[in-house]
């Protein structure tokens, strides 16, 4: 008998209506701390709370993102935080952790298990801790990578932006785009460890090569932070007169395209045109794109995988659409894109990265994002990506969101 494969894709995601995101919070980044991740976990609880105007003893879920805790994990923050959830998880995928973690909880929600989840990302950085976390990354990084001077993220994304320009034809400059528009983005977001300092063209093209084709403004800084959200039902935050959003659609997909020599595409591509479908709209009707953005490759397989162009169209994409916040430059498209500065300019905390797009797309639509509010937006597309062992990312994921009631 042939074997057949019983899953299709793509599969329609089933409806997340009841369920509302809050209390965004970013906190503590800083290029170095003497704190530990439990601390920048807990203290992004403890602000997570204050905005809410909840008592902890109301949180009955918890979700955690973090590679620095070491040998603790949830279960222990739940004895040094004093917590008590009927519900717990480890979300340990880097870049695509906070989406995960917002359907895990979502579902966590809907069924009853729990009535308030906190899902925080947080991570801590000391003098030469990334060092650390590059060569015990994954038994693969130990083994295969490290030991041959391969460890760490450059050498991998310098493989993949590599290929990416040899098979498209992209150039720096097409990269710089979107660093460009980023940093403009960051000079309006306070809390970015490079918001102070602008980006021309020729300080991104002239910076000093890290590998391959990547030069310093192509790779994000490693620092100390923490993100996180809580996720309750609508009614429950309409209760506590707490700004929410809501999501509309969402869908992530692991280890894809393995017949892929390097990456040039992610798990998106699988479930982009369903997720579209629930959400009943398309590329053209988000107002707010908030890619994973390590490095600006990635951003580029994000809007070519989610429909905002073709493969490989991702550098005149970028050449002929504002990028910026505020999108008030001359050209023909715009799109409001990592809109608090992305990774490659407020930082990158760990796992918490995994939930910037996340914390920045609620305050954006609960018009709570201050000097780089976006004016209008009802829609955002938040994306995630990550577990990079060498030749490509293992983890995608995504979810539109849209505001909640008024």
């Amino acid at each position: 008998m042939p074997e057949t494969n019983i899953r299709e894709f793509p599969r329609q995601p089933d409806n997340w209506d009841g369920v509302a995101l809050t209390a965004p919070i970013s906190f503590g980044y800083a290029k170095q701390s003497p704190h530990g991740a439990a601390w920048f976990i807990g203290s992004t609880l403890r602000e997570m709370l204050v905005a809410a105007g909840i008592q902890k003893r109301e949180v009955d879920g918890f979700a955690v993102s973090s590679f620095s805790l070491g040998a603790d994990s949830a279960i222990n923050l739940t004895q040094h935080f004093d917590l008590a959830p009927r519900w717990i998880e480890n979300i340990p995928y880097g870049g695509a952790s906070g989406v995960i973690a917002l359907r895990r909880a979502a579902r966590a929600i809907q069924c009853g298990d729990a009535d308030i989840i906190a899902c925080v990302g947080g991570d801590t950085a000391f003098h030469r801790a990334f060092e650390f976390t590059a060569a015990e990354f994954s038994n693969f990084t130990i083994d295969a990578s490290f030991p041959y001077g391969g460890g760490g993220p450059n050498a991998a994304f310098a493989l993949i932006t590599q290929h990416y320009m040899e098979t498209y034809g992209a150039t720096r400059e097409d990269f710089a785009r979107i660093a460009l528009a980023q940093r403009y983005n960051a000079n309006h977001y306070s809390p970015a460890l490079l918001g102070h300092k602008t980006l021309s063209l020729k300080q991104y093209l002239e910076a000093r090569p890290i590998a391959g084709p990547l030069h310093l403004f192509d790779c994000v800084m490693p620092c100390a932070g923490g993100e996180g959200m809580l996720v309750m039902s609508t009614d429950r935050a309409k209760s506590l007169g707490v700004p929410y959003c809501t999501i509309v659609a969402t869908g992530e997909l692991h280890n894809s395209h393995q017949e892929d020599d390097i990456q040039l595409r992610g798990g998106w591509t699988e479930f982009a045109a369903a997720m579209y479908q629930a959400a009943g709209c398309g590329p053209a009707d988000i107002d707010i794109l908030q890619t994973y953005d390590d490095y600006p490759v990635i951003s580029m397989l994000q809007l070519e995988d989610l429909g905002f162009c073709a493969k490989g169209e991702a550098p005149a994409f970028v050449a002929t659409t504002d990028l910026r916040f505020d999108r008030s430059g001359p050209e023909p498209n715009k799109l409001a894109h990592n809109t608090s500065g992305g990774q490659l300019s407020v930082g990158q905390a760990g796992s918490a990265a995994g939930y910037l797009g996340l914390t920045e797309s609620i305050r954006q639509l609960t018009d709570r994002a201050g000097d780089n509010q976006v004016k209008n937006c009802n829609t955002a597309l938040v994306s995630g990506y990550g577990m990079v062992n060498y030749d490509r990312g293992l983890c995608s994921a995504a979810a539109i969101l849209t505001r909640g009631d008024t």
